[in-house]
């Protein structure tokens, strides 16, 4: 602790030297920062899910989903009771029908409760006169939604309405403490959306409050392993823990314990993944950071910082000393890096 506590003060004696002048200013004055100290960056950010239309609010039936069918007068023909035993009501099945007594197959797939009855009705038609059909939901099962990971009640769900995704983690109890809330994932189909739930919680960023869809899985992690890691001109490389997923460069190099004579802090390198295939490439100029011209810059968790040891020109000669420190976390870089490693000229 001691350590670190010294290079806090380190660090503000740099920023106190490189800014002297700002002693000659009036107390009050108003000094307006920089909004970043990244002075070069390669992104790929990963494309949202387009939003998706508005769904409309009547339920639409499909396989599945079992079906209560009463024909006024004619108990008969309407859906099994079950009357303890047996499936009671009519269940939708693979090609979209029910199967009723007298008229057999009925094609209700698709349709709202309202537009099934006027089919039921439809079919008995033929052999009744103005028959009157009540058509209710019995069970809702053609609309899953999987909820994993830091759930209070995880599971599978299944949708009665349109939900958008914040309904939908409510309806799966809310999130427990230790879910990482920054981290969260929207898998559809072969696509996969991340999602800050942090981020629409405390900042109302809605963009990725999406409709969700039959079939989609929302997966919310645990906090237990936020950590970013050191490499470099620093005393103490390696891993460096995120307490409550907040950490800024500052902090992480002086949880590393960094080399101020050997480091060159105006070229600090950020590795960032945000999938194992796309990700970003920045460098950071921690000393605009230490003469308070810049606001902090913030990481995130599985960032990989590396301060290099004298001037460094592409981004491959700093891959290539990178690397080496990497073998003992060889998960932590993904594919996309080595792509860029192998590709660069």
């Amino acid at each position: 602790m001691q350590s670190v506590l010294a290079l806090l003060g380190l660090f503000v004696g740099l920023a106190l030297a490189g800014c002297t002048h700002l002693n000659d200013l009036p107390v009050g004055s108003v000094i307006p920062l920089e909004s970043s100290a990244v002075v070069e960056s390669e992104a790929v950010v990963v494309a949202p899910f387009s939003p998706n239309q508005t769904p409309g609010n009547d339920y639409r039936i499909g396989a599945g989903d079992v079906l209560y069918v009463n024909v006024q007068g004619k108990p008969e023909l309407g859906s099994p009771s079950g009357n303890g035993q047996g499936v009671s009501g009519s269940r939708v099945d693979g090609k979209g029908n029910i199967h009723l007594p007298l008229v057999g197959a009925v094609s209700v797939a698709g349709l709202t409760v309202d537009a099934a009855a006027t089919a039921v009705q439809a079919a008995f038609s033929t052999y009744l006169n103005a028959p009157w059909v009540v058509l209710e939901v019995e069970e809702y099962k053609s609309q899953p939604l999987y909820l994993l990971g830091q759930f209070r009640a995880a599971g599978t769900y299944y949708m009665e309405r349109p939900l958008t995704l914040l309904q939908g983690i409510a309806l799966g109890g809310g999130l427990l403490d230790s879910a990482n809330l920054r981290r969260a994932r929207l898998i559809r189909g072969d696509k996969t959306l991340a999602v800050d739930v942090y981020e629409m919680l405390t900042s109302g960023g809605m963009l990725a409050n999406v409709w969700l869809l039959p079939g989609d899985t929302l997966f919310v992690p645990d906090d237990n392993d936020q950590n970013v890691f050191v490499f470099g001109a620093v005393n103490k490389p390696g891993v460096v823990h995120m307490p409550n997923g907040n950490l800024t460069l500052t902090q992480a190099l002086a949880a590393a314990l960094p080399n101020e004579t050997r480091g060159d802090f105006g070229l600090i390198r950020i590795i960032r993944s945000h999938s194992a295939t796309r990700g970003e490439l920045m460098v950071v100029d921690m000393n605009q950071v230490l003469k308070g011209r810049t606001l902090p810059f913030r990481l995130a968790e599985g960032d990989i910082v590396y301060v290099p040891r004298s001037g460094i020109g592409s981004w491959n000669e700093a891959l290539a000393e990178i690397l080496p420190s990497l073998q003992t976390f060889s998960a932590i870089l993904q594919p996309f890096v080595q792509v860029k490693f192998l590709t660069e000229d």
